[in-house]
C-alpha cells in the first residue's frame, strides 16, 4: 500500500510536465497563464485593490485593470514597476509586457 502512494507522488511531476507540453503544443500556454493571472489578481494585490477593481482583462500581453477609486488608481500608476515585478515573480517573464490602469 505504501508503494502505491509513493508511486503516485512520483507521477505528479511527469503529469504536470505533460500538461505543460500539451499547452505549448496547442499554443495555449500564454492564454492559460493569462487566465491564472486574472484569477490571482486579488491574492497578488490584496483586498484593498481587489475590492476597487471593477474590471480586468488582458489583450496583446497588456494587462488592463479598471479601478473605481482615484487614490488607488494613482497608487498603482506610481508603482507600475513594482506591480510588473510582482507579476513576473509569480508568473514568469513575458506573460505580461505592459500594465494599464483605467
Amino acid at each position: 500500500m505504501e508503494n502505491r502512494e509513493s508511486g503516485r507522488r512520483k507521477e505528479a511531476a511527469p503529469l504536470q510536465e505533460a500538461f505543460e507540453e500539451l499547452l505549448k503544443a496547442y499554443r495555449l500556454k500564454d492564454r492559460f497563464d493569462e487566465r491564472l493571472l486574472i484569477q490571482a489578481w486579488p491574492e497578488l494585490m490584496g483586498q484593498t485593490v481587489a475590492k476597487r477593481t471593477s474590471g480586468i482583462f488582458i489583450k496583446d500581453k497588456k494587462l488592463f485593470v479598471k479601478i473605481s477609486s482615484g487614490p488607488v488608481k494613482n497608487e498603482l500608476n506610481m508603482n507600475r514597476s513594482k506591480v510588473m515585478a510582482l507579476i513576473e515573480s509569480k508568473f514568469g517573464k513575458g506573460v505580461i509586457e505592459d500594465f494599464v490602469v483605467l
